[in-house]
C-alpha cells in the first residue's frame, strides 16, 4: 500500500536583506533633520520662560495668544513655547508642569535630533528601527495626551487647582 504525499509548498526565495546602512538621501535628511531641532532648541534655550506659564513666543515678535486675549482660555499650544524654553534650560520639572505636551514634544525634538545626528554622521538605520515604533496606537495615545495637557493648561489658567500647584507652574 502507497500513501501518496501532499505536495510539498513551495517555498519562496527569500527577501533581499534591508540594507546594513542609510541611504544617502536618508542621510542627508536626518542631517537637516537635526539642524532643524538642534536649532528650534537653540531659540528656546535664547529665550527666557514667561513667568506667568504663557507668552514666551512674544520674546519672538510674535502677537499674544488671541484666544487668551478674547476668552481667557488657553489655545492647544499654550505654554508650549514656554515649555520648550524650561526644557532647553535643563528645568525638565517646571516643562512638564507648565504644559505637559510641550514637554514631551521638547524632549521628542531633542532625542530626534541626536538621532538624526548619529544616523547622518555613521549611516545607522537607527532612524528606521525607532520610526517604525510610531504605529497608530502611538499616535493616538500622544493626540489623546495633548488634549489632556490642553485640559491641565485650561485648569492652571482658570485657577482650578490648588495655589500650591500653581505656584509650581510659575503662573499666579
Amino acid at each position: 500500500m502507497t500513501v501518496a504525499l501532499p505536495p510539498s509548498p513551495s517555498i519562496a526565495p527569500p527577501a533581499a536583506p534591508a540594507p546594513l546602512r542609510a541611504t544617502a538621501g536618508e542621510r542627508v535628511l536626518c542631517a537637516v533633520l537635526a539642524i532643524i531641532g538642534f536649532g528650534v532648541l537653540g531659540v528656546a534655550a535664547w529665550l527666557t520662560p514667561s513667568a506667568s506659564g504663557t507668552g514666551t513666543h512674544q520674546g519672538l515678535g510674535m502677537p499674544a495668544c488671541g484666544w487668551m486675549t478674547a476668552y481667557n482660555l488657553p489655545c492647544p499650544s499654550c505654554g508650549m513655547t514656554t515649555a520648550f524654553s524650561h526644557a532647553a534650560h535643563g528645568s525638565l520639572l517646571a516643562s512638564a508642569r507648565v504644559q505637559p505636551m510641550g514637554f514631551v514634544l521638547a524632549i521628542g525634538t531633542a532625542a530626534t535630533a541626536l538621532v538624526c545626528t548619529h544616523v547622518a554622521l555613521t549611516g545607522s538605520r537607527l532612524a528606521h528601527v525607532l520610526g517604525a515604533r510610531l504605529t497608530p496606537r502611538v499616535l493616538l495615545v500622544l493626540g489623546v495626551f495633548a488634549v489632556l495637557a490642553w485640559a491641565w493648561k485650561i485648569a492652571i489658567v482658570r485657577g482650578y487647582l490648588p495655589s500650591s500647584v500653581t505656584a509650581m507652574t510659575g503662573t499666579t
